[in-house]
């Protein structure tokens, strides 16, 4: 369904320090009242009748949009300073999040939404004002500003994006991105839909990590959760694993090896780092946990 994909919501709570409210002021965005949408930004039935398409809470494109959408430029990488008071820790619709501090290597694959003119002329959680035709995005603790590469898997389409927003908070959606970027990944008429998000350095250039000389890390660690001869096992339980604190900076991946589909997340940066996941995966979803290397298959 169009307009789908929008799932921010007001910041209801505050951990630690005030923050602004994801995609938007928490002025400009009202909870949802009855008959109009629910946290999963699904419209009901006589929202859905006030406007063809049923976008959420009345958002979708603008009324005047530009004349070439495919035209506009990707986002620029540049260096910036972090925004202190738009990176602490935060509490929104229930959940804590701890967004990063530093700018460091990040590649992730999940759903991504978008928010449209509802929300045109609001602060975003960095105090600038959401432009959504401007090539920007929302995410939950990637550092304020930074900026991604995000990739639709499935036409090969890929854009630059800001991020300077926070939000999507719906389970299972990984960022919230501009009209203008949705529309150049041909996601706007669907709602949502998969990409790969991978973050970029100043230079432009996916961001790696840095390879002290000494202790030297190891890296190309991963964690294994499961196998499965079904892929459709696999999806489920890897949509459980990215509701965990121990997926956020990393890649959680659905790995064929021919035979079996294998949910492995990764890579880490050091043995400590895996096992520390693989521990808390353990415990909080009872299941079994490996370190394994790429070419490992326990």
């Amino acid at each position: 369904m169009k307009g789908e994909g929008l799932s921010c919501k007001p910041i209801v709570a505050l951990l630690l320090a005030t923050v602004l409210a994801g995609c938007g002021s928490m002025a400009s965005k009202p909870a949802p009242q009855p008959g109009a949408a629910d946290t999963a930004g699904q419209p009901a039935q006589p929202a859905a009748a006030q406007r063809p398409g049923g976008y959420y809470l009345d958002d979708g494109p603008g009324d005047d949009p530009p004349p070439d959408i495919d035209a506009i430029a990707d986002a620029v990488p540049r260096a910036e300073p972090l925004l202190e008071r738009a990176n602490r820790p935060y509490l929104a619709l229930g959940e804590r999040y701890t967004p990063m501090t530093e700018r460091a290597p990040y590649r992730a694959e999940g759903m991504a939404s978008w928010y449209g003119r509802r929300y045109h002329g609001n602060r975003t959680s960095s105090g600038e004002v959401y432009d959504m035709y401007g090539m920007t995005a929302a995410h939950p603790t990637l550092p304020l500003p930074s900026y991604v590469r995000v990739t639709n898997p499935e036409n090969g389409h890929s854009v630059v994006v800001r991020v300077n927003d926070r939000g999507p908070f719906k389970k299972g959606r990984l960022i919230d991105l501009s009209y203008a970027a949705a529309y150049k990944l041909r996601l706007v008429e669907r709602g949502s839909g998969r990409v790969v998000v991978e973050a970029l350095g100043a230079d432009g250039q996916p961001l790696t990590t840095a390879v002290a000389a000494s202790p030297a890390p190891a890296p190309g660690l991963f964690v294994q959760v499961g196998a499965f001869r079904q892929r459709e096992n696999a999806e489920e339980l890897r949509a459980r694993v990215l509701r965990q604190p121990a997926a956020r900076n990393v890649a959680v991946e659905n790995w064929y090896t021919g035979s079996l589909y294998r949910v492995r997340l990764g890579p880490f940066g050091s043995r400590a780092d895996a096992e520390r996941a693989a521990e808390h995966l353990a415990r909080a979803l009872g299941i079994a946990a490996y370190v394994i290397t790429p070419f490992e298959t326990p």
